[in-house]
């Protein structure tokens, strides 16, 4: 399954109702942070957590939000990547991490996003919210708004670069949220696995971007994730890395060294990849041996098949126990349309659901025509 392929749904309801229980009761090591968490994403599972309720600042991965925002915007043709973004005066006096960019200076929308995934902007941040809201007020009212509808539940933004404002909180599992969503966009990945490039000003000074995520260097299967770090957020990092047709994010808040971040990071993420694998337990498509009884139809049932395909985290060697099922209705009322959703298949593990797809029709049912009433009445004359 493709980037864009993860399931936002399962990633909802799983890491935010009681199926969200770790895959390991414990972190299996000691992790120098103060919060951290491993997820799979395109199924939600948890593989382990620490602390990750926990409210704290997080920094500049607060620009993920701000990342995903320009991102969800270009896809939806609200902006185009080619719109030309002035700088105010606002955006060139942000401190902390930035390009050095003057007032007044013009540059492509999505260079200036590229400056936010790669150099961790803030100058680009607010330069690139300001183009798309209009004010930074009205950037942030929409990230806490989009945060909600992720289900971020313990999320507040102020600003929408990280710099440290009153107010301004997230946890490691909202961190997992995020960045599973962001890293559903195939765009961010043309810009997150750049190392070193130039960013050409009007003025023909050139500024030097280097990646602020060296794991993507460091560590094999890196091609994406946010870095932070402040006094008071400690170091910050959301990474995700995929091997083998499995995809992870590990979220680590609240290191002690940038050093430690990075290697905790490694350590967390090493520890899915060799014990874990993805096990396929639903194939997108399959018929189903069941029909259902369709009331008032050309036809008296229907065969249905699985809406989505499913796969699931499972300990490398423990593939045992996973049982399919089928949640359908009595009966459904036509008309009814190839595609329409008429149940689930609940996917069971150890007498607990961990998962669930839709169930569709497999074919359109009309609704029954008087002559179709007529020749059933006279088909069961004839034969009875």
């Amino acid at each position: 399954m493709g980037r864009k392929g993860i399931c936002v749904f399962l990633i909802l309801v799983l890491l935010h109702t009681a199926l969200a229980a770790p895959l390991e009761a414990e972190p299996p090591f000691d992790t120098d942070c103060a919060s951290a968490i491993l997820i799979e994403p395109e199924s939600g599972q948890i593989i382990f957590e620490k602390n990750a309720d926990d409210e704290r600042p997080v920094a500049s991965i607060v620009k993920m939000r701000t990342i995903l925002l320009a991102l969800e915007a270009m896809d939806s043709g609200r902006v185009q990547p080619e719109d030309i973004v002035t700088v105010s005066e606002n955006a060139s006096s942000m401190g902390g991490s930035q390009v050095l960019l003057d007032t007044g200076e013009q540059q492509r929308l999505d260079t200036l996003v590229m400056c936010m995934i790669v150099a961790s902007a803030n100058d680009a941040a607010v330069a690139v919210g300001e183009h798309i809201y209009g004010s930074v007020k009205l950037c942030v009212d929409r990230m806490n708004e989009r945060a909600a509808q992720l289900g971020m539940l313990n999320t507040h933004f102020v600003n929408c670069t990280g710099l440290p404002a009153e107010g301004q909180y997230t946890t490691a599992r909202d961190v997992a949220l995020l960045s599973a969503e962001l890293f559903g966009h195939e765009k961010y990945f043309e810009y997150s696995g750049i190392w070193l490039v130039e960013l050409q000003h009007p003025d023909g000074r050139v500024t030097q971007l280097t990646n602020t995520n060296r794991l993507i260097r460091l560590y094999e299967g890196c091609d994406g994730g946010k870095t932070g770090s402040t006094n008071e957020a400690g170091y910050c990092i959301s990474a995700t890395a995929m091997r083998d047709d499995m995809r992870l994010i590990a979220v680590v808040l609240g290191s002690s060294t940038g050093k430690i971040r990075f290697s905790t990071a490694q350590e967390i993420l090493d520890h899915g990849f060799a014990n874990y694998r993805k096990f396929p337990v639903a194939q997108e498509g399959a018929v189903l041996a069941e029909r259902v009884p369709v009331s008032g139809g050309a036809q008296d049932d229907i065969s249905v098949r699985l809406g989505k395909e499913l796969s699931l985290l499972v300990a490398k060697g423990d593939e045992s126990g996973i049982e399919l099922c089928p949640v359908l209705p009595e009966k459904i009322q036509a008309p009814v349309q190839e595609g329409d959703n008429v149940g689930r298949m609940d996917i069971v593990r150890e007498g607990a659901q961990v998962g669930s797809v839709p169930i569709v029709a497999a074919q359109s049912v009309a609704r029954r025509s008087l002559a179709d009433g007529f020749g059933r009445v006279l088909q069961k004359w004839i034969y009875r």
